[in-house]
């Protein structure tokens, strides 16, 4: 019986210009499994069982005893062993090449489970090293967990078994009545997935945590495989039916039904495709594509090597072979740029407008569109074959990674150097971050990173700006993407589709962030919709049957968001009054206000109905200095201490004890007027005054015992006011001439 051999050919549909610009793509257009069958079979029975060492090498076993390694880079296919005629093999795993988040250069030990109850420890020449009494029956499977230290097998007799990386058993874990066909680890090697009968079984390692089982198929379930990047199940049965869940069993998918029992599954690393055998069948379920519907041009682009992934954004399409990375512009097909690769299982690639990111098994890499590299950021002790999309992201300035030890920190480095930012601290979230996205616009010091944790709220914070909180912006948010021109946000909230027109509101004023908010229903994107990208004004979203949808945003948010960034605060208005959108009209409140534009804040605050906020930037407008104001608008986004600091730092004095005094923070006016030697008389009189209005005693020891000693008179008070406030108004005066004689117009 021959081998079949699969390779990928993928043919590239020419995108229309404006698409190309900029938008993501994860998949190329058409691609389908190319099947081959060799003129001259090298085995003379049934294969049994196959295994891949690299991406170009495949081991195969086979009923005629013999093991076979097929190069797919030149065709070649060479006898490894003959094996003695008492093994029949069913089942070959190899070691893991990343052991202990060191990088081997090849997998050199592979496992090889029997019909006559053993397994045998293989080296990569063939040779079996050890042989091992495991299961009454056949060995139907075996597994090496994710890090390479234990080796788990099932049987025939209902049992399953951990062993060291030695064959030493460590356990019996699991007894039943009936064959276990099929096991697999979980994605962190602390869970196994097993089958019992029509049912699937996720058991952790731990003896006191929680079984959880659920009925699976209506056939007895012959094969599983569990993702270790999108932590998905996949299983196959005698019901003809295969079937995604996830870790919890909840069901994602299930197919039609198929002619024969499925016998086969198995993911691909990265999990964005899997394949499916069956009787005389191979199905491979992938994304769909994009065609050009301007004019329905194609090019197909041949590859030496089999393509392994590939990825078109910000006018460049990058793919990577299982040898070389090649770099196209969309402006020039024909000649592009190459470059050689360490590894070439690459399992991710994303793209920022200046530069692209590479992940495989043995680091992660920044390169620049001329193929330089930029940097490599170091994660001590992460496997980064399994980081995810969701794991990862990539901003002109800025490469995020959530740990997938602790799924609370996420590490954060600087995209040029590969160095972590600030003082090398990673961020850290109060529980399990699920993905992570960095905005893709603006300067690198008000880069934004948006993050969804296990509870499915939706957080915003600064990446460089540690100061900033880590504050919440929404609830139940599934799935979500920034755009790729402007700080917009968008994402699927419970039953909703909603677009966060200007998410840093949450920072500048948190009561205006919900009047910010575009919404509508999502119904029509059915059960587990993902977005896959925010581009312009269209929003790319896969459905849970993997159907390709889009939804449009208007294109005024994105225009008010270039509008601000260039200060351009009358075409903002004009914008605004044209739409008539309260949402917009919000949006333009809060960047205003983050800019210090008061007049413009003062017109949409007005626009929104939020007259108290007009009357105090009205209050702002008449302070009678530069430093005065900026502190305000502080105070107004709710930055106390920094309002206070720059009053302290600028000599204001009264300004900074007068913010306190208003925030009735009595304790911290009475302390600074004391550290400063004056308006001590101030705090009592204001404190006197309070608490007469509310009808209270003085129980502060404080203040009773600085009341003992300070005479409180009104007059004397206001006249000191007056002459703080006339000694700010010469000195803002004073720094105006400066200004203008520096500077003549």
């Amino acid at each position: 019986m021959s081998v079949t051999v699969l390779s990928f050919h993928i043919s590239l549909s020419i995108i229309q210009n404006h698409w190309l610009k900029r938008k993501p793509l994860c998949s190329l257009s058409a691609m389908r499994l190319k099947t081959s069958l060799l003129k001259e079979p090298k085995h003379r029975e049934l294969v049994s069982c196959v295994g891949w060492t690299t991406a170009d090498e495949l081991y195969s076993c086979s009923e005629d005893h013999q093991i076979f390694r097929w190069n797919l880079l030149n065709g070649e296919t060479s006898l490894v062993v003959r094996l003695p005629e008492e093994i029949f093999p069913i089942d070959l795993h190899w070691l893991p090449k990343a052991v202990g988040g060191k990088k081997q250069t090849l997998a050199e030990v592979f496992v090889l489970t029997c019909t006559d109850g053993k397994f045998h420890l293989a080296s990569k020449a063939g040779r079996i090293e050890k042989s091992v009494e495991a299961h009454h029956g056949a060995v139907l499977a075996g597994r090496w967990n994710y890090d390479g230290t234990a080796l788990i097998t099932t049987g025939e007799d209902g049992q399953i078994k951990i062993w060291s990386k030695s064959g030493m058993l460590r356990s019996t874990l699991v007894q039943q009545g009936s064959p276990v066909y099929c096991v697999a680890w979980g994605p962190d090697s602390d869970r196994i997935l097993y089958t019992s009968g029509r049912r699937l079984i996720i058991k952790p390692l731990q003896p006191s945590s929680k079984v959880l089982q659920w009925k699976a198929h209506d056939g007895v379930i012959l094969k599983v495989d569990w993702n270790a990047v999108n932590d998905l199940i996949l299983s196959g049965g005698e019901d003809c039916k295969y079937k995604v869940w996830d870790s919890y069993g909840q069901p994602l998918y299930s197919s039609a039904v198929h002619d024969y029992p499925i016998t086969s599954v198995a993911w691909a690393p990265d999990g964005e495709v899997f394949a499916v055998g069956s009787f005389n069948t191979l199905r491979l379920c992938d994304k769909t594509g994009v065609r050009n519907v301007v004019n329905d041009a194609m090019d197909i682009l041949e590859f030496r090597d089999r393509v392994i992934k590939a990825s078109l954004s910000h006018e460049h399409l990058v793919v990577t072979t299982s040898l070389q990375c090649y770099i196209y512009s969309v402006t020039n097909w024909n000649t592009p740029l190459i470059f050689d690769l360490k590894d070439g299982a690459v399992s991710l690639i994303l793209q920022a407008e200046r530069h692209f990111l590479l992940v495989d098994g043995g680091g992660i890499y920044v390169f620049s569109y001329d193929g330089r590299l930029t940097s490599s950021p170091k994660i001590v002790g992460m496997r980064t074959d399994i980081l995810s999309a969701q794991a990862v992201s990539l901003s002109n300035d800025t490469v995020a990674v959530r740990d997938k030890v602790d799924e609370k920190v996420v590490f954060l480095f600087d995209a040029l150097t590969g160095k972590p930012l600030g003082d090398g601290k990673p961020l850290t979230h109060k529980t399990e971050v699920m993905a992570i996205a960095l905005d893709q616009c603006g300067p690198a010091t008000d880069r934004k990173i948006a993050l969804i944790d296990k509870n499915k709220d939706l957080y915003l914070t600064s990446v460089r700006r540690r100061e900033q909180a880590i504050c919440k912006i929404g609830t139940m948010v599934h799935t979500m993407a920034w755009n790729d021109s402007a700080s917009l946000l968008c994402g699927i909230q419970d039953t909703q589709f909603t677009v966060w027109y200007y998410p840093h509101a949450v920072f500048i004023d948190r009561d205006l962030l919900p009047k910010t908010l575009f919404t509508k229903d999502a119904s029509e994107f059915s059960r587990s919709p993902q977005i896959l990208s925010y581009v312009g004004s269209q929003v790319t979203i896969r459905r849970g049957d993997g159907s390709l949808v889009y939804s449009s945003v208007s294109p005024y948010p994105a225009l008010l968001h270039q509008y601000a960034g260039h200060a351009h605060w009358d075409d903002a208005l004009r914008l605004c009054r044209f739409a008539k959108d309260q949402t917009l009209w919000a949006s333009l409140a809060a960047m205003a206000i983050a800019n210090k534009e008061l007049n413009t804040a003062e017109v949409a605050y007005a626009a929104v109905g939020e007259v108290d906020k007009v009357q105090y930037i009205n209050s702002i407008k008449e302070l009678p200095s530069k430093e005065s104001s900026l502190a305000h608008i502080l105070l107004f986004s709710g930055y106390v201490q920094e309002a206070e600091s720059l009053l302290l730092q600028a000599g204001l004095i009264y300004q900074a004890i007068q913010v306190n005094i208003s925030l009735y923070n009595w304790d911290r006016a009475l302390e600074l007027a004391v550290k400063h030697k004056t308006h001590v008389d101030t705090v009592l009189a204001y404190r006197q005054r309070y608490l007469q209005d509310f009808s209270k005693k003085e129980t502060n020891m404080r203040f009773l015992q600085y009341a003992e000693g300070v005479e409180v008179d009104w007059e004397k008070i206001q006249a000191k006011i007056e002459m703080e406030l006339a000694s700010e108004r010469e000195r803002a005066a004073s720094a105006s001439l400066r200004t203008s004689a520096a500077f003549p117009q």
